[in-house]
């Protein structure tokens, strides 16, 4: 209980979540973020298994073959066999195993498990979050994924939590990130619509999560899953979480966040 605590103190507290921005965030352009992916740090052979054993399950009947027919699948199987709970701070395989047993997982722990299984798919992914500027104690944030479609030849935000995908009334195609915050709030005519018949779109947390106008996006690069199993496994649990990922970052192996359409120094005005 004690440990819980502290690990909550250290993940929550409104200073030390600020504390966590200061330390892994940069400025960066848009040119400088079209070559990250999450594919760059993570390879086939670096994800578990046990990933590819589920994996062979989704696509039972066989894989599309076009990659946005392949993501969607990935998409709806995971929505519809997650139930969420607490968030998981644990190595992949174990937190693969937990969310589908109905023990948890939040918005950041499914856009992690997402990653691997583009990876598996030769999917192009990467993972996004975002936060308010200025900061605030009401709002932690959201976690989601864009991948790039070969057949449409562009990044596309998905989100896995709701299974959606954003929309300009002007174009067909579904938008990138950095097009959905071009597009709002200035220029207005967004919409989402959820490819998932079997689960309904909760608008209120859509609008809360993206729309909101103190809503800036972050690009969370230099991630490796291999890396992070094999610390978590040596400390999980004997260790708080906090204390691991802080030994990371001193190691030089953390990840990043990267700030292409704001200053991240607008969070802490």
């Amino acid at each position: 209980m004690i440990l819980n605590r502290i690990s909550w103190f250290f993940k929550r507290h409104p200073f030390l979540y600020k504390a966590r921005f200061k330390l892994l965030s940069k400025n960066s352009s848009i040119e400088n973020i079209e070559e990250q992916s999450y594919n760059v740090k993570n390879k086939i052979n670096d994800i578990p298994d046990y990933f590819k054993e589920v994996n062979a399950m989704i696509f039972k009947d066989g894989t599309p073959k076009n990659d946005l027919d392949v993501v969607k699948q990935l998409s709806i199987w995971l929505q519809n066999n997650i139930k969420g709970g607490p968030g998981l701070s644990e190595p992949s395989e174990e937190a693969l195993r937990i969310m589908l047993d109905g023990k948890g997982g939040v918005c950041s722990d499914i856009a992690q498990i997402f990653n691997n299984f583009c990876v598996i798919n030769n999917i192009q992914v990467r993972e996004w979050g975002n936060t308010r500027a200025p900061f605030s104690t009401t709002y932690g944030g959201h976690s989601f994924n864009e991948f790039f479609s070969k057949s449409l030849n562009k990044w596309i935000l998905i989100d896995v939590s709701y299974s959606l995908f954003f929309y300009n009334k002007n174009k067909e195609a579904p938008l990138s990130v950095l097009e959905l915050y071009a597009f709002f709030p200035e220029q207005g005519g967004i919409y989402f619509k959820s490819f998932n018949d079997a689960k309904a779109v909760d608008e209120k947390n859509i609008t809360k999560n993206y729309l909101h106008h103190d809503t800036i996006a972050f690009l969370i690069c230099n991630y490796s899953n291999k890396t992070y199993d094999a610390f978590l496994k040596r400390t999980r649990p004997h260790i708080p979480v906090f204390v691991t990922h802080f030994v990371i970052f001193l190691l030089g192996k953390s990840y990043h966040y990267r700030f292409p359409l704001n200053n991240y120094k607008e969070i802490f005005s």
